[in-house]
Parts: C-alpha cells; sequence; structure tokens
C-alpha cells in the first residue's frame, strides 16, 4: 500500500493527528495495535484532569485552548461531551508548586481564577482535612475530560473524513529510505512520504534516538463512607491538585453517575523505566494501595480509604517533563513523553503534528517540545 502519511499508534496523541490529518484532506493511514480506545497503555481510564492555567509550562496554555475549541466543535457534531469545565482546586502551602504554579500560569495565560484563603477553602469544601497553611486557586475554566470516548471520537471522525485504519495490527519496523518510509506489520507493509509515530510507552522501541521513562501508574476509584452523601460527587468536589508539605499530594475530582471518585498519589515510588510489553498487571495491595489508603484516611477523613477499582496504566517520562513532538527526519515526526499531563492536550498537539506533517505554520510556538532540544 502507498499513501501520504501514516500515523504509528491511535491513544491520545496518534488519534488526534490522524483526526487533524485527515481533516486537512491528507491521505492518512492509522495503525494501532490494539482496539481503539484499548486500556493496555496511557490513554485510559475513564477521565483525565483538564486546565487551561497549566503550571507544567506557560506554552501550555495554547495548546490545551486549542484542545478545547476542538473538542467542542466535534461534540457539537457529534452530541457528546468531550470536556466538562466545572473548575478546578489547586491546594497547598503558599509556595507549593500548584498555587504558586497555578497562580503565575494563569497570570500568563491570562486566565481568570480566584485566590482561596485558607478559612475560605475550609467553608466552600469542608471535605478537605487541611494543614493550618493551606490555601488554594480556583480555576473556573479547568475540569475533566473524557479519555476513552475522546480517542474513539477523534478516530472515528478522521475515518469520516477519508482516513482509513487498521486495529490489531503491530508495526514491527519504520525503515526510512531517501524517497520514502515503510512501514512493517506481519500481514500488510505500506510506503509512505512521512510517518507520525505515536506509540506512547512503545515510543522509544520504534524511535530509538528518543530517551523516554515509562512507568507503571495504577489508577484508583473509591466512594464515600456514607452511601447516601453528595459530598464527593463531581458538583461539589470538583477536580483538585493538592500538594502536602513533604512533597507529596494527591490529585483527583469526584464522582457521578456514570464514574466513581477517582484520586492518585503524587510522589509515590513506582516502577520506573519498564518494559510496556512486560508491563505488571496485576495489583499488589501493599505495594499500590497502603501508601494511597493512608493519605487518603487522613486527608479526606470522609472518604473510604480502601478503592472499590484499580487497574493499571502507564506514565512516560521525557528528561525534562514535557512532551515530545516534533520532527526528528525529514520523513518522521513523533510525539510521546507524556510525563503525566498529555490528555489535556492531545487534541491541539495532534493539530501541530498535522502542521508539522504538513509544513504549515504551527499555531503557538513549539520550541519547548522539539524532541531535538536534548
Amino acid at each position: 500500500m502507498q499513501t501520504d502519511v501514516v500515523v504509528v499508534g491511535l491513544g491520545a496523541f496518534g488519534s488526534a493527528a490522524l483526526w487533524r490529518l485527515a481533516a486537512r484532506g491528507v491521505n492518512v493511514v492509522g495503525i494501532e495495535r490494539q482496539g481503539i480506545g484499548h486500556p493496555f497503555g496511557s490513554s485510559h481510564g475513564t477521565t483525565r484532569l483538564f486546565r487551561v492555567a497549566c503550571m507544567e509550562h506557560p506554552g501550555l496554555t495554547e495548546i490545551a485552548r486549542k484542545s478545547l475549541a476542538l473538542w467542542t466543535e466535534l461534540g457539537e457534531r457529534t452530541g457528546e461531551t468531550y470536556v466538562r469545565q466545572t473548575g478546578s482546586l489547586n491546594v497547598g502551602g503558599p509556595n507549593s508548586r500548584p498555587v504558586q504554579g497555578a497562580r503565575q500560569a494563569a497570570a500568563d495565560a491570562g486566565a481568570p481564577t480566584t485566590d482561596l484563603t485558607h478559612d475560605e477553602l475550609h467553608s466552600r469544601f469542608p471535605q478537605y482535612n487541611l494543614a493550618s497553611d493551606d490555601e488554594a486557586v480556583w480555576d473556573p475554566g479547568a475540569g475533566i475530560c473524557y479519555a476513552e470516548p475522546t480517542v474513539r471520537a477523534q478516530v472515528a471522525d478522521a475515518q469520516r473524513l477519508g482516513a482509513k485504519v487498521y486495529e490489531h495490527t503491530m508495526v514491527t519496523a519504520v525503515e526510512v529510505g531517501r524517497d520514502a518510509v515503510t512501514i512493517r506489520t506481519p500481514t500488510l507493509d505500506i510506503t509512505a512520504d512521512q510517518v507520525v509515530i505515536s506509540t506512547g510507552a512503545w515510543l522509544s522501541k520504534l524511535a530509538p534516538t528518543v530517551t523516554l521513562s515509562p512507568r507503571r501508574t495504577p489508577l484508583f476509584w473509591f466512594q464515600p463512607k456514607d452511601p447516601a452523601s453528595d459530598a464527593f460527587q463531581l458538583r461539589n468536589f470538583p477536580s483538585f491538585i493538592w500538594e502536602f508539605a513533604d512533597g507529596k499530594g494527591l490529585w483527583g475530582h469526584g464522582s457521578d453517575e456514570d464514574f466513581l471518585v477517582k484520586v492518585g498519589l503524587d510522589g509515590a515510588e513506582r516502577d520506573r523505566d519498564v518494559d510496556p510489553d512486560e508491563l505488571d498487571r496485576y495489583i499488589h495491595p501493599r505495594k499500590d494501595i497502603t501508601e494511597l489508603s493512608a493519605a487518603i484516611a487522613d486527608h479526606f477523613p470522609e472518604l473510604d480509604p480502601e478503592p472499590v477499582k484499580l487497574m493499571p496504566c502507564m506514565v512516560t517520562d521525557s528528561l525534562d517533563g514535557q512532551f515530545l513532538v516534533g520532527r526528528t527526519d525529514e520523513r518522521v515526526v513523533i510525539a510521546g513523553g507524556d510525563s503525566g499531563h498529555g490528555f489535556k492536550h492531545c487534541a491541539g498537539v495532534g493539530e501541530l503534528l498535522a502542521q508539522i506533517t504538513t509544513k504549515e505554520t504551527p499555531y503557538t510556538d513549539v520550541s519547548f517540545v522539539d524532541p531535538l532540544r536534548f
């Protein structure tokens, strides 16, 4: 088969790249080793946090805004919701990264936020067992986005626009030649002008010059101790990032009709530099749950600290915690290194990948995610 562009890996970044390339009328083929919206990589687990004022880097704001605009447009066509702007709290001491980072990111982005004193935070959100100096920044434009439905919708719209998709097809090699790039699979070889490699934790296997560190990151869901309580429903317990004095912290959001309370632990020791093909998919109560449950018991005392649902996931860290999005060769564009904050940006990253591939001028500065910066 011959085509203009092949996108290898149809998770968050790849499905968006396929969609945005198809929207330009590019003859594009997408290949996914699993099914679309599968639970074996990094783009699953029902929900992800969404923020526009992004403390990780000021350049991320425009990418988040582009994602929001594209998902809003897609939702108007499909009748589905991909982002719910229910607001979000950044909680911690006055000098903590969530509080200082949110303030700086909001100032850089021109995004409206509200500072909450310790007393105001306690009054509005009594679920939190606060330290004496905890305060918060309230971001009304933040909220949650939906993982699997978004990936499926981006692929479906790409197919509507003419993209060809091969699921359950493993790419065994990407061979870059002078005149073309060849993507090999056990059943099909495809020759293309360019390839976008967006295989998440597997990126280094197909782009071996890229340095990434996949880590095992289980996801957990909880319920309140009182089944009749609405204190931890999403409308009363919006998404949050909370840093403690010791540098560790919690993140998550409340429940709704089709999902439970989701809470994760930042700063925990995790299995790092894992081989994604050999990922430990067992759950180990002492190793995986004990520290998180203790933190929940201490900081959210009305939440049952024993999870009712859990599943493995992966985060793929780059050397500096920023994405790798851009060209590494005349015929090769890559996207990866989500570093734990990628999903909210995936539609905007897909637009960048389409622009880079077609040699358009990117809608925002991409130097901070250039994969050759190292």
